[in-house]
């Protein structure tokens, strides 16, 4: 595992508000937490919506996500525990394990499922929603499959990892390559009392997310499932006290364009929603 200095912070980001996530129900009935894309929080451009699924509770998730269409964003998928396996109309087909990463750009539009390859046990992870920019939301779809040999990760100081799904750290490039919204996604795993400086580009929109203890980030206390917003700077300070903490760090461009949602169509205006429908309904997807 190679070991990367963060350059110090000239700017460094504060939290400027906490919020936690909601009860929600997704697919055939998968019970999960709605943090982005709530009332309290309908989105941060570029970010659409974050939901944490994790359930040891086969019931919560077994019924999984059956045939769904997408248009006009990205999902991404990163897995803490479990197996998902994954299914398109094109006949793309692949399965996500621990650590594992999918980022899908729908474009145009995509017809797919995400079901459960378990029936028993732990299944953890998150989905992520990223807005496409006008110009490429009718682009050709396409997948990047990550398993989690491919993700690096890397030490910064003593008693902290980072895996680098998007974006650099230090020297580090991520997994996943390209990005309209110039995305950075980093997970941090922090020991008791270790802490590190997290660089993130000037006018990125970002938000942390404490998933596993608890995290001193940008000024504020993160306990497990509070998502903090970023506010302006080159990056931000996180830190666990006496107990060891995890949480999301992720930034992207915002796109500063009118957004039209409808289910599992984010276009930019209503006529193309009506159409991206239309579309679905004539088997054109």
């Amino acid at each position: 595992m190679p070991t990367t200095e963060a350059a110090s912070l000239a700017r460094p980001r504060d939290v400027i508000r906490t919020l936690r996530g909601r009860p929600a129900s997704e697919g055939a009935g998968v019970k999960l937490t709605r943090v982005i894309g709530q009332p309290g929080l309908p989105d941060l451009d570029p970010f659409l919506m974050l939901d944490e699924f994790r359930s040891d509770d086969a019931a919560d998730y077994l019924a999984g996500f059956p045939d769904h269409p997408h248009r006009g964003f990205e999902t991404v998928t990163y897995m803490l525990a479990g197996r998902m396996r994954h299914g398109d109309n094109k006949g793309n087909v692949g399965l996500l394990g621990p650590g594992s990463v999918q980022w899908m750009t729908a474009g145009r539009g995509i017809v797919h499922s995400e079901m459960p390859e378990q029936e028993n046990g732990l299944m953890w992870g998150f989905q992520l929603w990223v807005n496409l920019p006008a110009a490429d939301k009718m682009a050709e779809p396409r997948y990047q499959d990550i398993p989690a040999d491919s993700v690096p990760e890397v030490t910064a100081g003593a008693g902290t990892r980072i895996r680098v799904i998007a974006g650099r750290f230090g020297g580090t490039a991520g997994a996943v390559e390209g990005g309209t919204t110039e995305p950075v996604y980093l997970d941090v795993h922090l020991e008791a009392g270790a802490a590190v400086d997290l660089p993130l580009p000037e006018g990125h929109a970002g938000f942390a997310y404490a998933y596993e203890g608890t995290a001193e980030v940008g000024g504020e206390t993160l306990e497990r499932g509070t998502l903090g917003v970023l506010g302006a700077g080159d990056g931000v300070r996180a830190a666990a006290k006496a107990s060891p903490a995890r949480l999301l760090i992720v930034a992207g461009k915002p796109l500063r364009e009118p957004v039209a949602k409808y289910g599992p169509f984010v276009m930019t205006t209503e006529a193309q929603i009506v159409e991206a429908i239309e579309d679905f309904r004539a088997g054109r997807f």
